[in-house]
């Protein structure tokens, strides 16, 4: 890296003290010897760099600036500190990339700052991506870990360090969210949810605020997670180390404890936490825990306990042992005057709360915490402790109670996550303390520091490891690298005698102190290079560890590593009457159990086969170093047996400034965190290392032709770089990789350029030569040209000049006379317009001032007055207020002397005298009341009766009159009847034609009218003002078809909810019926008991009310879309209309058809109304007018009688039409004549007949009507005498206000007048009401019998008349009636087929495993399209023919399930149940009257009769959509992986693409080679791809508008993952790939015209894509450049943009790396959008799908089904 002789313009590095490293130019040769170097500093200034051989060597180089800002440290050609720190700042602040690879590490800068590069989008991008192939993140090392753990089936860990605050605790979160997102459970058990929601548990108790970090983790862990061999998460595990206890009872300067004890505090004021007593502590901890929002991390604790199953008991529990902490701190020792014992005072209220939250005996717990037990082998004794020793043991108490917890928190916790599931693999996050120097070091931060030197010593091992893999692989010889090995300073700390023993030693002495173990380590260590003495202290020792010296103080080490607690104290808490506390303590204690953990997650228990015996004493426990140390030793156990993954956090400054980069602090920590001895290692080898074909590609411009004939790339490479390079040792040709030394590819990449700058200069010289000659040739014929001309257009000119001179002469004589008589007229009319001027002036200035002396007096005198008058009001005003305020006093006075005397005793007397009197007195007056009350009840039941009485005798003359009437007059009255219709049908006619001229003048109105709104509202400003009338209804059309969509995609974004929830109940009930062992029907539909026996009954009310709500908003949002269609088809209906309204045949029919279907409406909302009305009857039994009720009921049979007798009249009036019919058939036949049989109908029978039939739904609409206002009005009577109650109630609140103001005797006077009057007035008002209803009642039923009387009598007649006309015409045919009978006998299936089939139930499972199971796609590609949909809708139609609804909802819902079986089974039947799907839910829609309009007449005779299938052509719809995005996903799924691959990465148009070099990350083995990966894939074979996606679309028929919905969102996938790859790639931001995707997108494009598509949406889909596109070719360098990027780049979000520009990377050293000035000059411009905060594209979106509905030309009765299918058990009807 350091060379002997360095040239002029060589770029350098040099040391720097405020900046550590600073850039340098050398402006003259340096050759070796000279003791100076001449260099130019970035700032123009010169410096003269001595030159030494030790003290100051050569500088390092610097790498050429195509490499900097690289994604990999290794990379870089030359491989040093200051080219490692400068890559690092270039990266942080100028492109804000806070993630860079070196080598196996993942360098993590801490920016401070919440930056938007964790969603779930970004997850989605780097799932299932090369590391290499990715911008460096923890997503990306997460996912290397996941996919060799896959691919190697070994374990993986992922170790964290870094110090405090450099985001060690967030970069372990994410990466656990990556493994709970793209490896979650299988079985929807929530295991990852569980693993992510114990990180704020273990945030809350193991986190505090220091000087350096606000949320510092305070302990090491180790979280497994395991997986099975699917590898879904099934379980974790959690190990903890090393917690810092001493911050519960001390906290440093400006440092917190841990957050549990503010969130408690900040939650004391809540209920549950009243009993904790809290308030005594507030005074404390309010501030800071605003400071943060502790309250709202108590919150997400409680929550994430309940996540990992913590009950609510232990949860009260837990919480009242941390306050028992708190109280135990404020417990006050007081110190006695001997100064040996100390004492608690009997009413200290902190020891009692202490107690009580902890169940144990106050008096011994205040005993034992002042005194200590001494156990001698002949005697025991109680000693006093002094204060200082008192105050130790309580400050011990509280660690142990504290460390107690904190582990029963992670056991339980890890129960939680606990798993019986084999586990196959696991990953492990190690997130554990950086290294540590303070400038009090003590016990702790050696221990962090030797856990550090043991993950260095890991490390450094495994770095070399992979380093001699690579050379062994690639065959390379391999040379010992020598690199740093701390050995010897773990051997110092851990070895025998080592520091760890020896305080070990010291601890087991009894006396023993800190001082004489700072001795024994002076005495055996003094010696080792490790190992120093400081001058100035004797209970000191420096450690010289890896990163730097550290001074540690042994004051507290042995006090910390014995953590004594006294036995007395813990026998007390095991005492406790709480059994969490009492367990905490007995597990600490007991140790016949131990259970371990093997390698697969499982527990075994061991039981020792004799019991242990009881130690003596505590002091015999291993010590906390000890205990350390072996746990530590487990760690590596565990790492060494895994394949590690290295994040190495950074913190850039210590003022935790957002995007601050602090040089000297980020290269103590790269020191520090083994980043430097990584690129210490790779450089002392080979670090440079590139494949044969790159290296051809890159430097084949250096090749000559002739060295090219070759075709073996690796024999052209070699002989290049023997060539290039003479020495052999600065390159090794690999089995497939050329290695180099250090300074070697900067070295070809100078040679690149100079070849690339020598070919420039030549085509620069021969252009400019040309140039430069067509431009004198041109010139020279030009100046011949003009010199021609110019010299013929001086003659001319001359000649023109002597001319002009003789006219001026002449015309000068004549202007000067004339300009000499008009000055002299200008200057008298002048003179006179100046003296009328001046006196006008003189005189308007006097009269002006007359006039403001007379305006100034008026004024002052207004003044003056106004001045007066507020003078008098003021006076007045106070008199007024000093009037009142006395008055006011006076008042006050008598109020005072009021109340005196109303508080009295004699007072109270006076007003009670008589009050019991009064009170009996009441009592009568009541029971008065209530009798009379009875007595009026009575009478009403007596009106009651005779009003039943009076009904039934009117019945009885209703009866007595019908059996009178004759049939004498029926005829006449007939007639009569007949010319009424007449005239009736031609008053309709007219009445047509008025509402037609009507509808005409109000079209023309509203024509009108919209034109206004149109120029005052829809187009403000005139922006729209040259719109027609067409194109405004084109505007209006196109946003209610926005709106629309807009609700179409709410909508179905809900059914892709529920499908989704559907989906997961499946898989749920799947996996039960596997555990169990029984098998269920996959596809049947769950009933609500086992949906209730599965999810439980809170959880599935929930659900099912969730549903519901779904459901219902499901069908709002459906209605108000049919609305909206219905109201733009009959506004184009209307249009059409508008030429044809004179049209009218088929009229009749369609008319017909239409009462009929009305009819039948009517029908059912008549029945549904006798239902409601019989309901209410029955409900309402009990009441008084029950007797009318059952009258009434009576009356609905009779009516239902007679509506039965008119069905079966209109039954005998289609049989006769019928014989009618054959009648005149049979005639036509004998006769070979060609007349109609329609003469029948010449007098207008039939006409009438349905005239007839159309009056009597008339009538049932009528009587309909009537019933509805009876509600109506029955509602308003309510709402009335809610009013009148309301207002009853107001009264009343009157009345008592009043009587409070009496006098008591007159209070019970007027209270007993009042409930009189209320009692008379009520019972007058409800027989009043009463009988007027039974009169209304029983008037409404008399007019019900009449009218259906009337209709009775005019359906016989009409049955009398068509009887007489069948007499007629058998008494005319008789003769002829044998030569018939052949005839008659003769019928064509023609016209008995009515397109219906028919089938046996039990043939059903036959049918749908005929039509949907086993229908393959070949099977109908060559029959009619949707033929399937067909046969169903046929079968539909018979059972609804023969009224089965039991039918029609079996064979409904098993299609239903048939398709979803398909779709779950079999997915290459998309298509075709796709398209039949769609042809059912056509042929069931066709009953609206919107489709109806594009069917012929005998289509809408095949609608359903009887059925109204609204509901299941819901759920088909909502299953079209579910079909339709599954299609998207399988082809979407198809599609992805060649994505990339053909638009970024393939070479379209060749040797465009340039070639950088690469880092480690490109070229390990972390890339699987062997397998074919995605890079094979072209644009031709995705444009192959997608061509037959489209082919088999249309092969199957599927709708055009469907097939272009389809193609849209397949480009708008690939917009999306394009478009994402872009923003997360830095090696693909590029000109030639700006180019290279511009090329790919002009040949989609040109698909698409192929396809005919190119003028639908699916090309705007592609527009960000584009642009972006184009933002990588356009200039980037001036501020107009940035403001074409502003207006060019709309579809892109002001992110995008500059994420762009931040990755935008230079392949060459011509091309210009964007500026960090212009950034921010695009940065301002964009800052006006509104763009949203996301950065990459939403690539799971799916466009809201509309399905058209195309009417079919086929009819039903001329159906042919294959014989292919085997349905030979269906039968034509």
């Amino acid at each position: 890296m350091m060379c002997s002789s360095l040239f002029q313009y060589t770029r350098v590095w040099i040391p720097d003290p405020e900046e550590v490293w600073r850039a340098a130019e050398i402006i003259k040769d340096y050759k070796e010897g000279d003791p100076i170097l001449h260099l130019k500093l970035e700032d123009e200034s010169t410096l003269e760099y001595p030159i030494g051989q030790k003290d100051n060597p050569l500088p390092f180089l610097r790498n050429p600036d195509i490499l900097v800002g690289e994604n990999d440290l290794t990379a870089l050609s030359y491989l040093h500190e200051p080219a490692v720190l400068h890559n690092l700042r270039v990266r942080f602040l100028e492109s804000n990339h806070i993630y860079t690879y070196c080598g196996i590490v993942l360098v993590a800068i801490n920016p401070y700052e919440q930056l938007p590069i964790y969603g779930e989008e970004v997850i989605n991008a780097y799932s299932g991506q090369n590391m290499g192939d990715m911008d460096p993140h923890i997503f990306a090392v997460a996912e290397e870990a996941y996919k060799q753990m896959a691919r190697d089936e070994k374990n993986q860990s992922i170790i964290v360090s870094g110090e405090s605050g450099a985001g060690k605790t967030v970069s372990a979160k994410y990466a656990m969210r990556y493994f709970a997102t793209v490896g979650g459970s299988a079985n929807d058990t929530s295991v990852e949810e569980k693993v992510l929601a114990s990180n704020p548990i273990m945030e809350a108790i193991g986190n505090a605020k220091t000087t350096r970090n606000d949320n510092s983790s305070r302990f090491g862990k180790y979280i497994q997670i395991g997986f099975d061999r699917q590898y879904h998460i099934i379980g974790a595990n959690m190990r903890t180390y090393l917690l810092e206890k001493s911050r519960v009872v001390f906290q440093a300067e400006d440092e917190r404890n841990y957050h549990i004890f503010y969130q408690l505090c900040a939650s004391a004021s809540l209920q549950e936490f009243k009993d904790l007593k809290l308030e005594l502590l507030l005074t404390v901890c309010v501030c800071v825990c605003v400071c943060v929002r502790a309250r709202a991390h108590a919150r997400k604790c409680i929550l994430s306990m309940h996540c990992t199953g913590v009950k609510d008991s232990h949860q009260g529990s837990i919480y009242k042992i941390i306050a028992s902490i708190l109280h135990l701190g404020n417990v006050e020792i007081r110190s006695e005057r001997d100064g040996e014992s100390c004492r608690i005072s009997k009413d200290n209220p902190s020891l009692h709360h202490f107690c009580r939250l902890l169940g144990v005996e106050q008096d011994q717990m205040e005993h034992w915490l002042c005194h200590r037990k001494l156990v001698t082998t002949a005697e025991t004794y109680v000693k006093s402790m002094s204060h200082a020793q008192a105050t130790n043991a309580r400050n011990a108490l509280a660690k142990h109670i504290y460390a107690h917890l904190f582990d029963w928190i992670v056991q339980h916790i890890n129960k939680a996550l606990f798993t019986t599931t084999k586990q196959h693999s696991f990953i492990g996050v190690l997130d554990i303390y950086g290294f540590e120097t303070f400038e009090f070091n003590s016990f702790e931060q050696f221990c962090i520091n030797y856990a550090n030197e043991k993950l260095q010593q890991q490390f450094n091992s495994h770095v070399f490891k992979l380093e001699q893999e690579e050379y062994m692989k690639e065959q390379i010889p391999w040379t010992l690298i020598d690199f740093y090995d701390n050995q010897p300073c773990i051997d110092l700390i851990e070895a025998k005698l080592g520091i760890l023993d020896l305080l070990d030693e010291e601890c087991k002495v009894p006396k023993g102190t800190d001082q004489n173990w700072a001795q024994k380590l002076y005495d055996h260590h003094s010696s080792s290079n490790h190992f120093q003495k400081p001058r100035m202290s004797n209970t000191s020792f420096i450690v010289v560890h890896f990163a730097d010296k550290v001074e540690y103080q042994c004051d507290g080490f042995l006090e910390k590593n014995r953590d004594t607690v006294y036995e007395e104290q813990i026998n007390i808490l095991k005492a406790s009457k709480f059994q969490l506390v009492a367990d905490l303590f007995q597990e600490a204690k007991e140790g016949s159990t131990t259970s371990v953990t093997t390698s697969k997650g499982s527990k075994i228990n061991v039981r020792p086969v004799k019991p242990s015996p009881k130690p003596p004493n505590r002091e015999h426990r291993k010590t906390v170093g000890h205990q350390f140390r072996n746990s530590l030793h487990l760690l590596m156990e565990t790492l060494n047996a895994t394949t590690p993954h290295y994040v190495r956090c950074i913190k850039p400054n210590d003022d935790k400034e957002a995007f601050s980069f602090d040089s000297r602090r980020a290269v103590q920590q790269l020191r520090a965190c083994g980043v430097l001895e990584t690129i210490r290692i790779s450089a002392a080898g080979y670090p440079s290392r590139w494949t044969y074909m790159d290296f051809f590609n890159r430097y084949r411009v250096l090749m000559k032709k002739k060295e090219m004939a070759s075709g073996d790339k690796k024999v052209i490479c070699k002989n290049l770089l023997e060539t290039l390079i003479k020495d052999p040792d600065k390159f090794q040709f690999g089995k497939t990789k050329i290695f180099f030394r250090a300074g070697q590819v900067a070295y070809l990449e100078k040679l690149r350029t100079d070849k690339f700058r020598a070919a420039c200069i030549k085509i620069q010289k021969t252009v400019r030569g040309w140039l430069q000659r067509i431009r004198y040739q041109r010139i020279r014929k030009a100046a011949v040209t003009i010199q021609r001309y110019g010299r013929g257009y001086l003659a001319r000119r001359y000649v023109e000049y002597l001319r002009l001179t003789r006219a001026a002469l002449i015309c000068q004589k004549q202007l000067r006379m004339v300009r000499e008589r008009r000055a002299y007229l200008r200057i008298h009319r002048a003179v006179v317009t100046i003296q009328a001027f001046t006196r006008g002036m003189h005189t308007r200035r006097l009269y002006q001032e007359y006039l403001q002396h007379h305006k100034a007096t008026i004024i002052q005198k207004s003044v003056r007055g106004w001045m007066e008058r507020k003078k008098f009001r003021r006076a007045r005003n106070a008199a007024v207020v000093i009037q009142c305020a006395y008055r006011r006093l006076l008042a006050k006075r008598q109020l005072k002397q009021l109340k005196i005397e109303a508080r009295s005793a004699e007072h109270l007397k006076k007003l009670n005298v008589g009050m019991e009197n009064k009170i009996v007195q009441l009592q009568r007056k009541m029971d008065d009341q209530n009798k009379e009350n009875r007595s009026l009840n009575e009478q009403l039941s007596t009106t009651n009766a005779s009003l039943v009485a009076e009904i039934s005798k009117l019945q009885k003359d209703l009866d007595l009159m019908r059996s009178r009437q004759g049939d004498s007059n029926q005829l006449t009255s007939l007639q009569t009847e007949l010319e009424r219709l007449q005239a009736e049908v031609q008053e309709a006619h007219s009445e047509k034609k008025r509402l037609e001229e009507e509808y005409r003048s109000e079209k023309q109105e509203l024509e009108q009218v919209r034109c206004v709104y149109r120029n005052e509202c829809i187009v403000p400003g005139g922006l729209h003002s040259h719109l027609t009338p067409g194109d405004l209804t084109e505007v209006i059309k196109s946003q209610n078809f926005a709106e629309l969509d807009a609700e179409r995609q709410r909508y179905q974004n809900l059914v892709k909810e529920f499908s989704r929830l559907e989906q997961r109940y499946d898989n749920l009930q799947e996996e039960v019926s596997l555990c169990v062992g029984v098998c269920h029907s996959a596809f049947c539909q769950p009933t609500f008991s086992h949906l209730l026996q599965e999810m439980g009954l809170d959880k599935a009310a929930m659900d099912i009310g969730v549903f519901m709500k779904l459901q219902k908003r499901v069908r709002e949002l459906e209605q108000e879309r049919r609305r909206l269609q219905t109201n733009l088809e009959k506004m184009e209906e209307l249009a059409k209309r508008k030429v044809s309204h004179h049209r009218v045949p088929g009229l009749l029919s369609s008319s017909r058809q239409e009462l009929e279907t009305e009819n039948k409406k009517l029908k059912n909302e008549l029945n549904e109304l006798r239902k409601a009305i019989a309901e209410n009857a029955t409900k309402n039994s009990n009441s008084p007018s029950s007797e009318v009720q059952d009258s009434y009921n009576v009356l609905l049979s009779q009516l239902k009688a007679a509506n039965e007798e008119l069905e079966a009249r209109k039954e005998e009036v289609l049989i006769l039409r019928t014989q009618i019919v054959s009648s005149a058939q049979q005639n036509v036949a004998a006769n070979h004549s060609t007349q109609d049989w329609g003469y029948l109908n010449e007098d207008g029978e039939l006409g009438l007949a349905y005239q007839g039939l159309k009056q009597v739904a008339r009538l049932l609409e009528a009587q309909l009507q009537t019933q509805t206002r009876q509600h109506e009005d029955e509602l308003e009577a309510l709402r009335t005498q809610n009013e009148m109650l309301r207002e009853d109630l107001e009264r009343k609140q009157e009345l008592i206000s009043h009587t409070l103001s009496l006098s008591p005797d007159a209070q019970v006077e007027f209270s007993i007048q009042q409930e009189l009057t209320r009692l008379t007035n009520e019972n007058l008002v409800k027989f009043i009401l009463r009988k007027i209803s039974l009169v209304c009642l029983s008037q409404d039923l008399k007019e019900l019998v009449e009218k259906l009387e009337k209709n009775e009598k005019k359906l016989k007649k009409q049955l009398r008349i068509y009887m007489k006309k069948v007499q007629e015409l058998e008494g005319k045919q008789s003769p002829r009636q044998p030569e018939l009978t052949r005839q008659v006998t003769v019928q064509r299936k023609e016209k008995d087929f009515e397109g219906m089939l028919e089938y046996n139930k039990e043939d059903e499972p036959l049918l749908i495993k005929t039509l949907i199971t086993d229908m393959k796609p070949h099977n109908v590609s060559a029959t009619v399209p949707c033929l399937p949909a067909y046969v169903l809708f046929m079968c539909i139609r018979h059972a609804d023919y023969i009224n089965d609804d039991q039918k029609v909802h079996s064979l409904l819902t098993s299609t239903i399930n048939a398709i979803k079986k398909v779709l779950k089974v079999w997915c290459s039947s998309f298509f075709v149940s796709f398209r039949s799907i769609l042809c059912l839910i056509q042929c069931s829609c066709i009953q609206f009257y919107g489709f109806m309009t594009h069917n012929t007449p005998k289509q809408n005779e095949h609608c359903l009769k009887n059925f109204d299938l609204a509901e299941y052509r819901q759920v088909l719809s909502d299953l079209s959509i579910q079909i339709y995005q599954q299609l998207i996903k399988v082809a979407e799924d198809i599609m992805q992986p060649m994505i990339v691959s053909a638009m970024l990465e393939s070479e379209s148009i060749p040797s465009l693409a340039g070639v950088k070099p690469m880092g480690y990350r490109n070229r390990s083995s972390s890339m699987d080679c062997d397998g074919e990966g995605p890079g094979g894939y072209t644009l031709v074979a995705l444009i192959r791809q997608l061509g037959q996606f489209h082919s088999t679309m249309a092969d199957h028929g599927l709708d055009p508008e469907i097939v272009q919905q389809v193609i849209r969102q397949l480009f708008y996938c690939i917009n999306a993952i394009t478009l994402n790859n872009l923003l997360l790639r830095k090696d693909v931001c590029s000109w030639s790939t700006g180019l290279q995707l511009r090329y790919n997108i002009s040949q989609l494009e040109e698909w698409l015209r192929g396809k005919n598509l190119h003028q639908t949406a699916t090309v705007g889909t592609m527009e960000p894509l584009i642009q972006a596109a184009q933002l990588l070719q356009v200039k980037k360098k001036t501020s107009q450049d940035a403001e074409e990027i502003c207006s060019l780049c709309t579809a892109l979000t002001a992110q995008q943009i500059v994420k762009i520009l931040n990755l935008y990377t230079p392949l060459n050293e011509f091309e210009e790396r964007v500026t960090v000035s212009f950034i921010r000059n695009i940065q301002g411009r964009l800052q006006e959008r509104n763009d949203p905060p996301t950065l990459l594209v939403d690539t799971k979106h799916i466009f809201p799908v509309l399905f058209p509905y195309t009417p079919s030309a086929l009819s039903l009765e001329n159906l042919h089904i294959p014989a292919s299918l085997s349905l030979d058990f269906l039968t034509r009807v």
